[in-house]
């Protein structure tokens, strides 16, 4: 969801935003402090900016985080033409010179910021000044859950209608069959299970699907996609990119199944060095692993084997076998689909 690095900018204008500044910088894992050029005996590690508003629009989406020593006035103003959604903005904390109180600004929950808050509060002795109405009282963030169980959450708008149906005690529909929602007693008191998938849902209550399959859902449905799709490549040497990923998204597509729940890519050791499915793996930000032909032999269980690509590779077929075996011995959803140059094969990990 966040393709930024994982470093913190602080930003201060004035000499004494500059000191609390460098408290929190020096205390804070990868912060980097940036102050105004106009500000005297400034250390070297300090980064400088002539102008506030366009050092600000050039790094806000290059840092994870930002912690502005200012008013907030003057923060809102110079952000907002840059906001996007919650899923991609990074964190903004607002921090007043004296000291007295950290705000969560922006991002609260899955960008970070009501924690950094906290963290700002506790280094320098402030109070942390949160309003995301969930933490106000005391109930979960279903977004931040999802982050942590590695889930990506689809549809962010349909966030205020679970935060909404658990602030006034109403039941939440759920679709879950992997069970990832079994055993957190944060939530519990709060699901009734819908039963056979998308069916049991209405467009008049809150309800979360939690799956790979793509189906038709009303707008008000949380849509979490689990990243437990393995999905196995074999394919005749110099394949290019667009033609393994123009067939990757077909069979996606065909059998009804999310690209955002793909875990990861997996063929067979002699494709390491093959430019076309790096470049792929790199595009979709998926890891790409690969497997020698023993270790392909041991999956027993193919589906489609091939006496052509056993001749020249060993294995009876490269994309089922690295499927389940990256998907530790996951159960095969699509067998091995071809297309010209190339072989597509996806597995299901399974759940714990």
């Amino acid at each position: 969801m966040r393709k930024k690095n994982n470093k913190l900018a602080v930003w201060a204008l004035t000499p004494q935003g500059a000191k609390l500044g460098a408290k929190i910088a020096k205390n804070l894992p990868k912060a980097e402090l940036h102050c105004s050029v106009n500000l005297k005996n400034s250390a070297d590690s300090v980064l400088t900016f002539s102008r506030l508003s366009n050092a600000v629009h050039k790094y806000f989406n290059k840092y994870q985080g930002h912690i502005f020593i200012m008013s907030s006035g003057i923060v809102v103003r110079m952000i907002a033409p840059m906001i996007k959604n919650k899923l991609k903005d990074p964190a903004v904390v607002v921090v007043d010179e004296k000291g007295r109180h950290a705000i969560s600004l922006l991002s609260g929950h899955i960008g970070g910021a009501n924690d950094l808050a906290g963290k700002i509060a506790l280094l320098i002795g402030a109070d942390p000044v949160i309003t995301t109405a969930t933490d106000v009282n005391d109930l979960p963030a279903i977004d931040v859950w999802a982050q942590k169980k590695d889930l990506f959450i689809e549809n962010p708008k349909a966030i205020k209608n679970i935060n909404m149906a658990l602030l006034t005690n109403q039941k939440i529909n759920i679709h879950d069959p992997s069970g990832f929602l079994n055993k957190q007693e944060f939530i519990a008191n709060f699901l009734q299970d819908s039963g056979s998938g998308e069916k049991q849902f209405n467009k008049d209550s809150p309800g979360i699907y939690i799956n790979y399959l793509k189906v038709d859902l009303f707008p008000n449905i949380l849509v979490l996609r689990p990243k437990i799709l393995v999905v196995g490549i074999g394919c005749n040497r110099n394949t290019t990119r667009k033609e393994i990923k123009l067939f990757l998204y077909e069979v996606l597509n065909r059998f009804s199944l999310a690209s955002d729940s793909l875990a990861l890519i997996a063929s067979i050791d002699l494709k390491k060095d093959e430019p076309g499915l790096i470049a792929l793996a790199k595009e979709i930000e998926l890891p790409l692993i690969f497997f020698n032909k023993e270790e392909l032999n041991q999956i027993k269980n193919i589906k489609s084997p091939s006496i052509v690509v056993e001749k020249y590779t060993g294995v009876k077929c490269v994309c089922e076998a690295a499927a389940i075996l990256a998907a530790k011995q996951g159960k095969l959803i699509v067998p091995k689909q071809l297309s010209g140059n190339l072989t597509v094969a996806i597995a299901e990990i399974p759940s714990m």
